[in-house]
C-alpha cells in the first residue's frame, strides 16, 4: 500500500503513528533507514483495532529493545510495531508463578524474581532484550533458555485474535521454536524455585562478572552473530570463527570485537552493507575452512 493511502486508513491513530521513521537510534548496532510506517501500540484494544485496520496487506516487524537486530539503510517496505509501556507489567501469581509483559526487559524480570526470592531467572540478568524476543528465539545463555521457565504465552495473531498457548505446546530448539512468524507476543507466565535473595543475587553476580570476561559491553554490537552449530561439531562458533577467519578483518566501519570474535562491531558509521558483507564474508570463510554452515542468530530487518 501507499504511504498515502496508509495516511487515510491509519489516521484515527493520531500520534502513535508515525511514517517514514528513522530506524537508526531503535537498536544496537545504531544501523538502519527509515520503516514505511512505525507503530507505538498504546494497548491491546488499540493493537488489535490496528491489526484488523492493516488486515494482513502490509508485511509487519515486531520491535522489542532492538538488541539483536539489524536493518536495512533503505526504506523498510513494511510496518514495524512497538508495543508501549503498557505491555510492561510485571506480577507475582501464588508463590512461584511470574506474569510479565512481552515488554517486560530480561533484566527486569530478573530483578523481580530476585526481589520475590525466585531462582531459576538468573541467566535473564544477562541477555540484553525483552521477554517477547527471548520467547521468540528461545534466548539463553550460560545453560539456561527461556523454555526452562516458561509456563505459557499469551499473544494474537496478525487478524487480531488473541491465542494463550502453553509451553508443553511448543516445541523448542536452540534458539529457536515453532512457534508461528504471524504471532505477536503480549505476555507470558514463568515458574521459578524458592529460594533466599542472597544466594539468588551471589549468582547473578557470578555470572555477571563472567559475561563482562567474556564479552564485549558498552559498544555498537547486536549480541551473538551466529548460533553455536551443535548438532556437527562440539566446537563453539566463536572457535570455528577464530579458526577460519582473519579477526582484523572489517568492511567500512563493521569489525568483529576483539573480546569474543562472535560479536560483531559497528565502530562509527558502519552500513548494512557494510555489516552484511562482514557476516557473509565470515560465514563463507568457515564453511571453505570447516564444511559447516552457520545458521544467523541475530535478525535481519530487510
Amino acid at each position: 500500500m501507499e504511504i498515502d493511502q496508509l495516511k487515510i486508513l491509519l489516521n484515527e491513530f493520531g500520534e502513535n503513528i508515525r511514517f517514514e521513521e528513522d530506524l537508526k537510534k531503535k537498536n544496537w548496532f545504531n544501523i538502519g533507514g527509515k520503516t514505511k510506517v512505525f507503530y507505538k501500540a498504546e494497548n491491546l484494544k488499540k493493537l488489535v483495532s490496528f491489526l484488523k485496520k492493516l488486515d494482513n496487506k502490509e508485511k509487519i516487524f515486531i520491535l522489542g529493545a532492538g538488541s539483536n537486530t539489524l536493518m536495512t539503510d533503505k526504506l523498510f517496505d513494511g510496518v514495524v510495531i512497538k508495543l508501549s509501556k503498557n505491555f510492561n507489567n510485571i506480577s507475582l501469581l501464588g508463590e512461584d508463578i511470574i506474569i510479565a509483559g512481552s515488554g517486560v526487559l530480561d533484566k527486569s524480570l530478573s530483578e523481580f524474581a530476585k526481589n520475590n526470592n525466585l531462582s531459576g531467572f538468573e541467566f535473564l540478568s544477562c541477555i540484553p532484550g525483552t521477554i517477547g524476543g527471548g520467547i521468540k528465539m528461545n534466548a539463553g545463555c550460560f545453560g539456561k533458555e527461556f523454555k526452562d521457565i516458561l509456563l505459557s504465552i499469551q499473544s494474537i495473531d496478525k487478524s487480531g485474535n488473541v491465542i494463550t498457548i502453553p509451553s508443553k505446546d511448543i516445541k523448542f530448539e536452540y534458539r529457536k521454536n515453532n512457534l508461528s512468524d504471524d504471532l505477536i507476543f503480549l505476555s507470558a507466565s514463568f515458574k521459578g524455585k524458592k529460594s533466599s535473595a542472597s544466594k539468588i543475587d551471589d549468582e547473578m553476580c557470578h555470572l555477571k562478572i563472567k559475561k563482562e570476561k567474556n564479552q564485549p559491553t558498552k559498544i555498537k554490537t547486536s549480541g551473538s552473530t551466529f548460533k553455536n552449530p551443535i548438532s556437527q561439531t562440539d566446537k563453539k562458533v566463536w572457535e570455528l570463527i577464530r579458526d577460519s577467519v582473519p579477526l582484523d578483518k572489517s568492511f567500512g566501519d563493521a569489525c568483529i570485537s576483539e573480546k569474543h570474535c562472535n560479536f560483531f562491531v559497528n565502530r562509527g558509521q558502519a552500513s548494512f552493507k557494510d555489516m552484511m558483507k562482514l557476516i557473509d564474508f565470515v560465514a563463507k570463510n568457515v564453511l571453505e575452512n570447516t564444511g559447516i554452515s552457520l545458521e544467523k542468530e541475530i535478525k535481519i530487518l530487510e
